[in-house]
């Protein structure tokens, strides 16, 4: 009878924090990562690696490893790059932060509810705060091929920006010039340009150029 009390006392405080971590994790992906980008695919993967990341932690934390298996999935799938395409910045720092909100909630066992309540108010509000005073600028960018290279010039910058503005409808503000081919009369610009709505490069980001190629010789 104990055993059985005791067992579902420590079922209890599962589904707990289980229901806990998923319910923040979902505020930080619904309402402050989404509304931005309309990734249903990094929707998708947030929630199930949170969900993925919970039940390892809780599950395998009675085998004593503690602060070294936590940092060993750090070690793992803080680095993870999808062979189909690499992970945006602010896509990665977002899966970073679940996973790390998903361990804490699961490996914090000797932790009071109210400190981990006030941990994951943390996280949020800091989320809140930096997508509201940084991300929110209306201001963003992206890779363009361009072929009028006699227009790329410091002195025809003007009218650079002026045709870009026609060509692409776009308010465009600033424009960098990255690497040139004279050969194919062709140069990679990036186009800063202003935007209420936060630029959605699911289809750039399979189009864009490598790297390499992106060298910013003018600013």
């Amino acid at each position: 009878m104990d055993a059985t009390l005791l067992n579902a006392a420590d079922l209890l405080s599962m589904a707990l924090r289980f229901a806990f971590s998923t319910f923040v994790v979902w505020l930080m992906v619904h309402k402050l990562y989404y509304p931005k980008s309309h990734r249903r695919d990094y929707y998708f993967t947030y929630m199930l690696i949170s969900i993925s990341i919970f039940f390892l932690i809780y599950l395998l934390g009675g085998v004593k490893l503690k602060i070294g298996f936590a940092l060993g999935l750090f070690a793992i799938f803080g680095i993870i790059r999808y062979r189909t395409e690499s992970m945006p910045v602010r896509e990665m720092t977002y899966l970073f932060c679940i996973i790390s909100l998903s361990v804490i909630n699961a490996l914090a066992t000797s932790t009071s509810y109210l400190e981990l309540l006030v941990t994951n108010a943390i996280f949020l509000c800091s989320a809140w705060l930096l997508e509201k005073r940084v991300m929110n600028n209306g201001t963003h960018s992206k890779l363009v091929q361009y072929d009028r290279i006699d227009l790329i010039t410091p002195e025809k910058r003007e009218e650079l920006i002026a045709d870009l503005r026609k060509r692409t409808g776009l308010d465009v503000v600033r424009v960098d010039v990255g690497s040139i081919d004279f050969l194919r009369d062709m140069t990679i610009l990036k186009v800063h340009y202003r935007s209420d709505q936060h630029a959605n490069n699911t289809i750039e980001n399979h189009l864009k150029p490598a790297k390499e190629e992106w060298e910013e010789v003018d600013t």
